[in-house]
């Protein structure tokens, strides 16, 4: 067989290293696709002026879309029979990237746990992006359910990997160059809050929506080379258990991170993702709404910036002024993205 079904769970190792195909140079049209998609409005990633007054060379790239590309490498390797990405930890953005770059990525399977019914596991990788120099520009753990392509087959080895719940911000803080902090013009980034104005508690509902369209949802998948099937693949989504086409996960945390910019103007960066969790579905039609609390500050010995953890709460068809999170054991059930993430914020 020459062509690619994709791999069952039963086919990982632990331990074993997979180089993903298709090296992936990013340009300038990407990231103007990226912004037609999503509409982000941080200044330092919108202006080379602005960034290199900042302390930047130019522009760097989103770091969502860092993330994307880097993350698409992996699905024909890793997901292309998953039946959910189920979440993330230990993610840490290690240099900004800009247009020009080529990236790349490596995955090791760092853990395996057959489901009780035994008709899927899930499998637990850490994915390592670098540029053409080979150094990291990011790295972060995800697990995700698998099929398994023969119910009784065997699974030589099972572990759950034990992964940090918070990432130290004291290994982030240099991941940044030196920057100019007194130069940054909050006028033209659109908020005047800095570090010191936001308290560890505080909420902020980001009030705009943005209702995803079929189209949208499909190209900004393309545009990041994530071949999974219950994303594009009609026929085969009917005899799933939503009967109809997935929105990529990482759609809707871009999303709410562009919709975040009404509150969070000045969090320009993010540098590492403590945790997350795509709690429910996102079909086209629907609208997406967010929400945000503080939930530490860390001032990592940089006089020009300092670290906001950040959550994340997307909703669907809910705005969230009332905050909707969990309900007991639960979510309630208009939340489908909670993400915990650390993010830059000039002094």
């Amino acid at each position: 067989m020459k062509t690619n079904p994709g791999r069952f769970f039963e086919d990982f190792r632990l331990g074993e290293t997979i180089r993903h195909a298709t090296p992936r140079t990013v340009t300038t049209g990407d990231v103007a696709l990226y912004t037609a998609l999503y509409g982000p409005r941080f200044a330092v990633q919108s202006s080379d002026a602005f960034a290199r007054t900042f302390g930047y060379p130019q522009s760097p790239l989103d770091d969502l879309l860092t993330f994307h590309m880097v993350f698409g490498k992996t699905v024909p390797d890793i997901s292309l029979n998953a039946l959910a990405n189920l979440g993330y930890a230990e993610g840490g953005f290690r240099r900004p990237v800009y247009p020009g770059e080529t990236l790349s990525t490596v995955s090791e399977v760092i853990g395996l746990k057959e489901s009780s019914n035994r008709q899927t596991g899930v499998v637990y990788v850490r994915s390592v992006g670098s540029d053409a120099a080979g150094e990291t520009v990011l790295s972060y753990c995800r697990w995700v359910l698998v099929r398994k392509r023969d119910p009784e087959a065997a699974v030589a080895e099972e572990r759950v990997p034990d992964l940090a719940k918070v990432v130290d911000p004291k290994d982030l803080a240099g991941v940044l160059p030196k920057l100019d902090a007194g130069a940054y013009d909050l006028d033209l980034a659109g908020s005047p809050h800095r570090f010191g104005d936001y308290a560890v508690g505080e909420k902020i509902d980001h009030v705009d929506g943005m209702t995803v369209e079929e189209a949208e949802h499909q190209i900004a998948t393309r545009l990041f080379q994530n071949t999974a099937k219950v994303h594009f693949d009609a026929f085969a989504t009917k005899e799933t258990r939503f009967g109809r086409r997935l929105i990529y996960g990482g759609h809707v945390i871009s999303l709410a991170r562009c919709l975040s910019f009404n509150g969070l103007a000045n969090a320009f960066s993010i540098a590492g993702i403590n945790a997350g969790r795509h709690v429910g579905p996102l079909f086209a039609g629907d609208t997406v709404y967010a929400w945000s609390e503080v939930l530490e500050t860390a001032d990592v010995g940089r006089d020009d910036v300092g670290l906001l953890r950040l959550r994340t709460v997307a909703t669907k068809n809910q705005p969230c002024g009332a905050y909707p999170h969990k309900q007991g054991d639960g979510y309630d059930p208009a939340v489908i993205l909670d993400i915990d993430y650390w993010a830059f914020m000039p002094k």
